[in-house]
């Protein structure tokens, strides 16, 4: 895939209900809130930062992550996700690409950190092939795995 296809840009006026009305697969349900209330969090809790994913110029996913550091000494990502439509095209490696890009200019970032349920195969797959990686750490339902930046 031509990676220039893919880009981000923070959610704002013109793009956050494109946003609201993306799906994930039946299989995924279970594993994200849904895109309006992760934004409506990140109204709340202002250290949230959302984006829309974009490919061909066409809102196809969302993620936030947070700005300040928290648990394992780490910027988590809060959510990532695309389409039920536009998955399987290496759109969201390389949103999580330009992501991490993103979260790699916050102040002395050394981890990042995303935590999924460990059924999520996909998304275990997705963050093992960015050189994330686990050490057992769990919180709640779901497993944590860092990625040292510098």
């Amino acid at each position: 895939m031509n990676t220039i296809q893919v880009r981000i840009a923070e959610l704002n006026a013109e793009n956050w209900y494109d946003c609201c009305l993306l799906e994930v697969s039946e299989e995924q349900i279970a594993y994200l809130e849904p895109n309006a209330v992760s934004i409506a969090q990140s109204k709340f809790e202002t250290t949230l930062k959302p984006y829309a994913i974009y490919f061909e110029e066409k809102v196809v996913g969302f993620f936030m992550f947070n700005t300040v550091r928290e648990e394992l000494y780490g910027y988590w990502i809060y959510r990532i996700m695309v389409d039920k439509n536009y998955q399987g095209k290496g759109i969201g490696k390389k949103a999580t690409e330009l992501m991490i890009a993103e979260m790699a200019k916050l102040p002395d970032v050394k981890n990042i950190v995303v935590g999924y349920h460990p059924e999520n195969q996909g998304a275990h797959n997705l963050y093992r092939s960015l050189g994330f990686v686990g050490h057992g750490d769990r919180f709640g339902k779901e497993m944590a795995v860092v990625k040292q930046i510098g």
